[in-house]
């Protein structure tokens, strides 16, 4: 009765601290939705795929979410047309490179500025690598949700041979309707240019439907990862990963497998790191801050509302190499 009690308490906080930044981001995503032009947005987005991504994952300052917030705002993103290198780099940077959770880590960890400026770098690494890698598959279709795919700008191949470009089939986008498919809002409703000419009451009631809508579709997987989560902090004993904090690979190890099975959010992990870091390594700790806004239990099911299973998986296992052989790599030599 006592685990049920600790598993229960558990599910609520993971919830309740969740969820404001779940909301905040599908209110991000509704402004994109209706405010933002996105033949302006695409004509801003390097077309390089190196500073593609790493322009998307620095675009993560300006939208203080965590790793339940940036999703929606993600797939907003990939709705709008913009290419898959800057889309990807938002979604794994943005939990992290934002000014909530960089104040957060300093708070937790002044006397280590090092982890604080080390997050940032890594985080922005391994999101830019990892949106350079998607870029080479040009149309992003294949690799998303049927509806999201269907809702995707169509690619027509440039003259003369090269790679696809993204081409609006309209200057409008798409709402996701309650049968999960795709439905076309009016080109004068969606562009910002346009906007202004519709009354003011009819995109804050186009607002409040997309938010209901990302709501019900998000919230459910998340209430859905937030119990998993719960359920296996309590079944895991603490006493069992500190166990394995020995030496710097199993210690590595332990706390990325750690930050995906808490599933703490960006915003507070920091402290949660800290009260480790009398057992485990600096980049041990590092591991932890930088692995788990990218993907863990909440995170997980909440990608597979954007990707395919195969595609989440790609995600996990490039995210979980690369923060392994940074952390590794600074454990030892610095």
């Amino acid at each position: 009765m006592n685990q049920l009690n600790n598993a229960f308490t558990l599910f609520l906080s993971l919830l309740v601290e969740a969820m404001p930044f779940l909301l905040l981001g599908v209110l991000l995503s509704g402004l994109l939705l209706l405010f933002v032009d996105e033949r302006k947005l695409i004509a801003i987005v390097p077309k390089n795929p190196f500073l593609g991504a790493f322009f998307g994952s620095c675009a993560g300052f300006l939208f203080p979410v965590c790793e339940c917030g940036n999703v929606p705002v993600a797939r907003r993103l990939l709705m709008q047309g913009v290419p898959a290198p800057v889309a990807i780099g938002f979604l794994l940077a943005a939990p992290t490179i934002n000014p909530i959770v960089i104040w957060s880590t300093w708070v937790a960890f002044r006397d280590q500025p090092e982890i604080v400026i080390l997050r940032v770098v890594f985080s922005l690494a391994i999101a830019t690598i990892i949106g350079c890698v998607f870029s080479v598959q040009a149309d992003l279709r294949p690799l998303l949700q049927p509806a999201l795919a269907r809702a995707q700008p169509q690619f027509t191949p440039v003259k003369g041979g090269g790679e696809a470009t993204p081409t609006l089939l309209q200057s409008g986008t798409f709402l996701l309707g309650n049968s999960g498919s795709p439905i076309r809002m009016e080109a004068a409703a969606m562009s910002a240019n346009l906007a202004a000419n519709k009354p003011q009451g009819n995109r804050w009631q186009m607002l409040l439907d997309n938010t209901v809508q990302e709501v019900r579709e998000l919230g459910g997987v998340l209430v859905l990862g937030s119990a998993i989560a719960a359920a296996i902090q309590v079944l895991a004993p603490r006493e069992l990963i500190l166990s394995l904090g020995q030496s710097p690979i199993t210690a590595i190890a332990a706390m990325m497998l750690l930050a995906g099975l808490v599933s703490i959010c960006s915003t507070v992990d920091s402290f949660f790191a800290l009260s480790f870091a009398s057992n485990f390594t600096s980049g041990s700790l590092l591991a932890f801050l930088v692995f788990g806004p990218m993907i863990d239990l909440k995170g997980i099911g909440l990608l597979l509302s954007i990707f395919k299973t195969r595609t989440v998986v790609y995600l996990f296992a490039l995210a979980t190499q690369l923060t392994f052989l940074l952390t590794l790599g600074y454990s030892y030599f610095f």
